[in-house]
C-alpha cells in the first residue's frame, strides 16, 4: 500500500509541475494535479474493459502482444 501511495504523489507532483511549467500558475498547475488522475483513472477503467473484450476474442493472443 505505502508503493501505491508514494506512486500518487509522484504521479501529482509530475502533474502539477507539467502544469505550472506550462502555464506560470500554481493554481492551474494544482487543478491539473487532482483533475488528471482523475481521469486517468476513469480512463483506466475503460481501457481495462476494452482489453478484457479483446482478450475473449477467438484467436486473440489471450492479452499478450497482439500478433506474438
Amino acid at each position: 500500500m505505502l508503493k501505491t501511495f508514494t506512486f500518487a504523489v509522484v504521479h501529482m507532483t509530475v502533474a502539477f509541475t507539467v502544469g505550472y511549467v506550462m502555464t506560470g500558475s500554481a493554481a492551474v498547475g494544482g487543478a491539473i494535479a487532482l483533475v488528471e488522475p482523475l481521469c486517468n483513472t476513469v480512463a483506466y477503467v475503460f481501457h481495462e474493459r476494452v482489453w478484457e473484450r479483446v482478450r475473449r476474442l477467438p484467436g486473440s493472443a489471450g492479452g499478450h502482444a497482439l500478433g506474438a
